[in-house]
């Protein structure tokens, strides 16, 4: 009788709160005049706690090297953890291989892992950092060092957790990272929907791609999702993996399509309501986004948490 109220409570644990995973360490130090805000992840953490998105947070510990193993060669994860990284590949990273950046690099890999776990019980969770997706098998770029989430998809199909795992990917950037570590893997689908004309330039092939044009609006851009949704849904999964970039706004400095706070806030209701209507367990985590304004950037990253934290209310 005991063991099954203590069954009960942790089911009501996890429909009060939705997990939600953050490490201090997300914030790395970098150059002052490096264009990635860093800082977003300290200050959406924040901001999460203000708005009683969340009471408390979730802590990774650093990924392992065995876990990393799955997605990238151990080569590289030693260059990267020895600081051994030349100088051309950082500037292709687009971050200084330091200290912070190689301990924040397997705390936010370790992150996805742990709110992957977490989707598992509560159906829903989320990084507040994550969406690496331009690393792949032995190189990282784009702000990517490595691939959480192919990291994640790995352990969760090795662990025979998930067979059958989607990863919905819908930053403004084509998720290359993902679809050259899957491309020979029948049981992870990469799905990518992003501006045609953004980087990288030379782009690999995902198991779909959607690419749009640019200067793309609200009414456009989601009638595509739907429809592609419709597509994806004609397969069951075990788990999907949700990137939710956005970058896709039209005052960001680096994407090209001209997708409203409405526009994004819907996005991401209809993705993650898609799914949790399925009973598939979803984990979401950031993506892209260096909007013009701070304070609108933290405001856009947030809706992925609200939206999926109104299931726990």
């Amino acid at each position: 009788m005991e063991w099954e109220l203590l069954w009960v409570l942790k089911d009501k644990f996890f429909l009060m709160e939705l997990p939600v995973v953050n490490h201090p360490d997300y914030v790395a130090k970098i150059n002052d005049d490096n264009k990635f805000p860093i800082e977003k992840f300290g200050a959406l953490a924040k901001y999460l706690l203000n708005e009683d998105v969340v009471k408390k947070f979730h802590i990774p510990k650093e990924c392992s090297i065995e876990t990393m193993r799955s997605s990238h060669s151990l080569e590289y994860i030693n260059h990267i953890r020895n600081k051994t990284v030349d100088i051309k590949l950082q500037k292709k990273i687009g971050f200084p291989i330091n200290d912070s950046v190689v301990r924040r690099s397997f705390v936010a890999t370790g992150g996805t892992v742990l709110a992957s776990k977490l989707a598992l019980d509560s159906k829903l969770a989320c990084n507040t950092a994550g969406g690496s997706h331009h690393a792949t098998f032995d190189c990282g770029a784009g702000y990517c060092v490595f691939n959480d989430v192919a990291v994640a998809a790995n352990y969760l199909k090795n662990k025979n957790y998930a067979k059958k795992i989607l990863i919905v990917d819908l930053d403004v950037h084509q998720g290359n990272g993902n679809s050259e570590i899957f491309k020979n893997d029948r049981n992870i689908l990469t799905f990518s929907m992003h501006c045609a004309s953004n980087y990288p330039a030379k782009k690999s092939k995902s198991d779909i791609d959607i690419e749009l044009k640019d200067r793309m609006e609200d009414k456009e851009y989601l009638n595509i999702l739907y429809k592609n949704l419709k597509v994806l849904n004609k397969n069951k999964y075990d788990f999907v993996f949700y990137i939710a970039g956005v970058d896709i706004h039209f005052e960001d400095r680096l994407g090209k399509l001209k997708i409203t706070d409405d526009g994004i806030n819907k996005r991401d209701q209809i993705v993650i309501e898609n799914f949790y209507s399925k009973n598939t367990p979803l984990c979401g985590v950031l993506g892209g986004g260096y909007n013009k304004s701070f304070k609108k950037l933290i405001e856009l990253h947030s809706m992925l948490h609200k939206n999926c934290a109104n299931y726990f209310s």
